[in-house]
């Protein structure tokens, strides 16, 4: 059962990445109330569980036929396969793909114990039930046949795996970009306050001492020569400030409009970030009022 050439194993790897697209695509969909095409990749494939399902099989051989091992092994070496592959992701991707922080006994949000018991039962409903007649279909196939499947289902993996991956890499630097944007915002719209406020105060109290003091006309003139170059030097620094709050969110604007980011988010609507959580939640808003 389990020795099989390199284009069987890749096949079987493909087969499995669909069958886990399909899972997840029905799950969510149904939650959601609408089609989800689910997945880090556009193609109807999900690495993850076509490397679960391979790991399985590897784990599974030494104690084949006991089910509690076959159990065991499978739980705990698909949760691991689990965590390393979403905490590799967060820190590559600035994002979780998957989150379960809200579960309980959870392991950073990476894995929970509800999941890693289901992937024991899958692994047992896997080389018990399921693989077997896969395992027939992909024999009844001949060596051609499977080089050409895993050649051309292979050129596209690869091909959109790079693309996703840009993808991806692109929106973690636009949600670390629309942090730091938004904290210079902030930044800038206080420092106007406290110039405005700073501004008029000086000068009301510049004009209510001054004209206490002054004893003639050349004196009060200086006073308002004095208030009147206060007030230009804090304008021109109002207005330095006015232009670059305009640039700041404009360059917002542009980053929460661009389309590539979008695709993405639709099909990981659970995604979550430790770190950029606020503005996920933003080009999660944008990307709905996108597809309306």
């Amino acid at each position: 059962m389990y020795v099989y050439t390199w284009y069987q194993w890749l096949l079987f790897f493909f087969i499995y990445c669909f069958i886990g697209w399909v899972i997840e695509s029905t799950y969510v969909s149904i939650k959601s109330f609408h089609f989800v095409n689910r997945g880090f990749l556009r193609l109807p494939l999900l690495p993850l569980y076509g490397s679960g399902a391979i790991l399985m099989l590897f784990l599974s051989l030494p104690v084949k036929g006991n089910l509690i091992f076959v159990f065991l092994f499978g739980m705990v070496g698909a949760s691991v396969l689990e965590y390393l592959t979403g905490y590799i992701m967060e820190r590559l991707f600035k994002m979780k793909y998957w989150d379960y922080s809200k579960n309980p006994f959870n392991l950073n949000g990476y894995v929970c114990l509800g999941t890693s018991i289901a992937w024991g039962f899958l692994t047992i409903l896997l080389t018990e039930v399921v693989h077997r007649p896969l395992e027939w279909l992909v024999f009844r196939l001949s060596a051609t046949t499977c080089i050409f499947l895993v050649t051309g289902i292979g050129i596209l993996f690869v091909y959109d795996s790079i693309q996703s991956t840009r993808a991806a890499l692109d929106l973690g630097k636009v949600l670390e970009s629309l942090t730091k944007i938004k904290a210079e915002l902030e930044e800038v719209q206080v420092q106007m306050s406290l110039l405005k406020a700073e501004t008029a105060q000086k000068v009301s109290e510049l004009k209510s001492e001054t004209m206490q003091k002054a004893a003639s006309v050349k004196e009060e003139t200086m006073v308002k020569l004095t208030s009147l170059k206060t007030e230009t030097t804090n304008a021109i620094k109002e207005s330095t400030l006015a232009e670059r709050l305009q640039a700041l969110t404009e360059t917002r604007e542009k980053l929460t409009s661009r389309f590539y980011p979008k695709g993405l988010l639709r099909r990981n609507p659970t995604a979550s970030s430790r770190l950029f959580g606020e503005a996920l939640r933003e080009l999660k808003e944008n990307a709905k009022k996108f597809k309306k």
